[in-house]
């Protein structure tokens, strides 16, 4: 029996959400799937789109990312038909979260972002999360859209550090 590759590209990234316990970004679903040429660009967009749809999946906005979930109904879904998900592509996938899971889970879970205030400052907003829940959720005010961009790129690549500082020197 020959199959849609819609279904299966669906299937596939059904597959992918029940593997984590965090939301992956549609960046990082694409990345995966482009980068072993399962399909293009457009047929992968179509393909989230219907799963949205059809409510497999909850699509939510953070910044300029958008951030996918698994619903009941998908992970039902995959249930009754993931035998039709090929071992091998199984393996990929599975392969691909031993080796990324960090940096996948550090991706969705550090967020930041800046916008102009009402004052004419600019606020830099800091997220951290782990498994859902908020770890840090902080707001600083700064006088340069500059400095705003800046302190959001350092929070990517020193929330951790941060983080710690803020625990020790606070309990």
């Amino acid at each position: 029996m020959t199959q849609d590759p819609l279904t299966l590209y669906k299937l596939i990234v059904l597959y992918m959400l029940e593997k984590v316990t965090f939301p992956m970004t549609t960046a990082q679903i694409s990345d995966f799937i482009l980068a072993r040429e399962y399909t293009n660009f457009l047929t992968l967009q179509q393909v989230l789109n219907e799963i949205t749809d059809a409510h497999l999946i909850s699509a939510q906005s953070i910044g300029n990312r958008t951030h996918l979930m698994l619903t009941d109904e998908g992970r039902e879904t995959l249930h009754f038909f993931q035998n039709r998900i090929s071992p091998a592509i199984k393996e990929d996938i599975d392969t691909y979260f031993r080796e990324n899971e960090f940096t996948i889970r550090n991706e969705v879970s550090i967020l930041a972002d800046y916008y102009k205030s009402t004052s004419g400052e600019y606020e830099a907003h800091l997220v951290a999360k782990d498994r859902g829940i908020k770890l840090v959720d902080l707001t600083l005010s700064v006088p340069t859209e500059e400095m705003a961009a800046g302190i959001c790129d350092n929070w990517q690549q020193k929330n951790q550090e941060i983080y710690q500082y803020l625990t020790q020197m606070l309990f």
